[in-house]
């Protein structure tokens, strides 16, 4: 029994909200609803009048939540979210559709570790429709908030100043190096890392986690390379790489793929660099099956140490 004069909270209102919240307008939420607009309108502001709050106020000719229409957005969310979860739970789609995960993968996340985290979600047990979608880290963190991904793969915890509730689990991390083509490793193993005093290389972007802590860890010895490019893309970065533009860095745990795909070899152990990896949800816990075998595979796969290898270190 509930206490005397407690209100059931209306569902169906709270999904029509939750919808128009999620699209950004009644007109997107009516074509996904298909119900009319004044319909919709009605079911808004008798969940408005249910909880004595406004949700939504006027912009332009659009329409904004309110500090309390936030508050009862992110509870949609979840509310939503258990619900998806415990259809897929108990069996309730159906037979023979595998099921759906929805991946967003930051740019500046390598391929190959992005490729070595997603490859176990297609050999769990039942079928899977595998979705990536690769964006900035912000955008997909947007995307994220609005139901768009199960899972967001990054090679950073959410950001803080991307005002959305995220949840960053840590898959794991990697020692990183600097690779080269043979011809420019040659050069460069010797005397590693004062070696790459002028040499060129081909770095991350600015913007990204990597580029900060290659900064950090050559201005700590006075070391200059000369850098030659610029990328945000990684994989774009390693092919460069493997025509010779330039060393690159990358995490150690890809060496043996970066040598088979792209020709090049280690030159060398950054000491005390390391790169991170994350999967960043909307859950305080993991509740998709393929985001759960990407933490679990990861996990195991990523708390191996790097073989030891005769290449020098700084």
């Amino acid at each position: 029994m509930y206490p005397s004069g407690m209100e059931w909270l209306n569902y169906h209102h709270l999904y029509y909200f939750w919808t128009v919240a999620r699209l950004g307008s009644i007109a997107r939420a009516r074509e996904d609803l298909r119900l009319a607009q004044p319909t919709i309108s009605a079911q808004i502001r008798a969940l408005e009048k249910s909880l004595g709050e406004k949700l939504f106020a006027k912009a332009g000719r659009g329409l904004v939540l309110t500090e309390a229409g936030r508050v009862v957005y992110r509870y949609a969310s979840e509310i939503f979210s258990l619900g998806r979860e415990l259809q897929d739970t108990l069996g309730d789609r159906p037979a023979g559709r595998p099921l759906r995960l929805q991946v967003g993968v930051a740019n500046q996340l390598p391929k190959l570790i992005a490729y070595r985290l997603l490859e176990p979600v297609l050999r769990l047990p039942q079928a899977v429709h595998l979705v990536c979608r690769e964006d900035s880290p912000e955008k997909l963190l947007t995307a994220l908030a609005l139901h768009e991904f199960d899972v967001v793969l990054s090679d950073s915890p959410a950001l803080p100043h991307v005002a959305v509730r995220a949840f960053s689990h840590l898959l794991g991390s990697s020692p990183v190096g600097i690779f080269g083509t043979p011809a420019l490793a040659k050069g460069c193993r010797r005397g590693f890392p004062r070696s790459l005093e002028g040499a060129p290389v081909l770095w991350p972007t600015e913007n990204t986690v990597l580029r900060r802590t290659l900064d950090g860890y050559f201005e700590s010895r006075a070391i200059r390379p000369r850098i030659v490019a610029e990328f945000e893309d990684s994989a774009l970065c390693n092919a460069y790489g493997a025509h010779g533009t330039g060393l690159f860095a990358a995490p150690l745990l890809i060496a043996k793929e970066i040598q088979a795909q792209y020709g090049a070899v280690l030159v060398g152990r950054l000491g005390g660099v390391k790169e991170e990896f994350f999967a960043i949800s909307v859950e305080r816990r993991l509740r998709h099956p393929g985001a759960i075998a990407i933490w679990q595979s990861a996990r195991l796969a990523l708390s191996k140490k790097p073989g030891r290898s005769n290449h020098a270190s700084g």
